[in-house]
């Protein structure tokens, strides 16, 4: 008796990492859901017309929260192995720190960055199986013990205040197999990234795909890197 394939939901998979791991998936025979902000065509349309019947697509704008609410319904009773929020961004000038930051900057990251992803994984966790696997986009910058050279001051605070707040949900898991990833992709080549990156997509992905595998069926929260090195809260 055959088994039905494993599956995916990738949330924010148009582009750069997203779409990225959303390809690797498909190399391992996964279905993969993905979302995608408004109506245009994006590259994951592209992975969707190479893989007949193994993609489907939904919009998600995730600081909506109307539009996560609407999405949980469509997606009422559905299953997935994985579920993984990759969506995030960085503020408009990076190179700001917390005293010259916008009132309006900071809190638009801080929406986009901690607050919209957690709202999607409190909304989407049922879907998820108690020995699966919910993961976030964090990064190594989100590492408070690591941080010896400030610099990107607020994005690092979103990323802070994301792995804080993934603690907490793990806390009210406890007792459960779930597996909760909190992600460091490395500094890769993307839009978000920037062309000074270390790494490339091709370097980082393949191998962070096979850490969140690996993780399926390690009951808790680990906060890793793209080779499946523990990173310092």
């Amino acid at each position: 008796m055959s088994h039905p394939p494993h599956s995916i939901l990738v949330v924010g998979a148009s582009r750069g990492l997203g779409h990225a791991i959303a390809a690797e998936f498909l190399k391992k025979d996964w279905k993969v859901m993905g979302t995608v902000r408004g109506t245009a065509r994006t590259l994951l349309h592209d992975l969707a017309d190479a893989h007949p019947g193994r993609v489907e697509i939904e919009s998600l704008d995730i600081t909506d929260p109307g539009q996560i609410q609407a999405l949980r319904e469509r997606l009422a009773g559905g299953r997935f192995d994985i579920l993984f929020v990759n969506a995030g961004t960085t503020n408009p000038d990076p190179t700001q720190t917390i005293g010259e930051v916008s009132t309006e900057d900071f809190v638009n990251l801080m929406v986009a960055n901690a607050l919209s992803p957690m709202r999607v994984v409190e909304s989407l966790a049922g879907n998820v199986p108690p020995d699966g696997l919910i993961g976030v986009m964090s990064s190594g910058q989100g590492s408070i013990a690591d941080n010896e050279t400030g610099q990107r001051e607020v994005y690092r605070g979103s990323k802070a205040a994301l792995n804080q707040l993934l603690r907490s949900f793990a806390a009210r898991q406890a007792g459960t197999p779930r597996a909760l990833l909190a992600m460091a992709p490395g500094w890769v080549r993307t839009e978000l990234g920037g062309p000074e990156g270390r790494l490339t997509i091709e370097q980082s992905v393949p191998s962070l795909v096979e850490v969140m595998l690996a993780k399926r069926g390690r009951p808790g929260l680990e906060y890793l890197d793209y080779r499946g090195r523990t990173v310092a809260w």
